[in-house]
């Protein structure tokens, strides 16, 4: 298996913390650090309601919390409060 992933691949692999053993959902999103060309950290959505549709802030989980990517799953070590990161409006028009 080679030693790198795109982001798609990265969002077909369900988050869990092995803190507590609770599924976190799939990675959504990535933050990069422009500067160095770094992955920090990977995001994943919040709570959703019953439709699956996310009602809360969404989760960003820094690269040093990040334990193992498997094939099919990512490992994270969060203790304590999860690490709230408010989702952003997309707009339809640039203003």
């Amino acid at each position: 298996m080679p030693d790198f992933t795109t982001l798609d691949q990265l969002k077909e692999r369900e988050v869990i913390n092995v803190c507590d053993g609770r599924r976190l959902g799939n990675v959504s999103d990535a933050r990069l650090d422009l500067d160095t060309g770094r992955l920090t950290a990977l995001i994943v959505p919040g709570e959703c309601n019953f439709l699956g549709i996310s009602k809360g802030d969404d989760i960003l989980i820094p690269w040093g919390c990040i334990e193992r990517i498997g094939p099919d799953i990512i490992l994270v070590r969060c203790d304590g409060e999860y690490i709230k990161c408010p989702r952003q409006k997309k707009r339809l028009f640039k203003l």
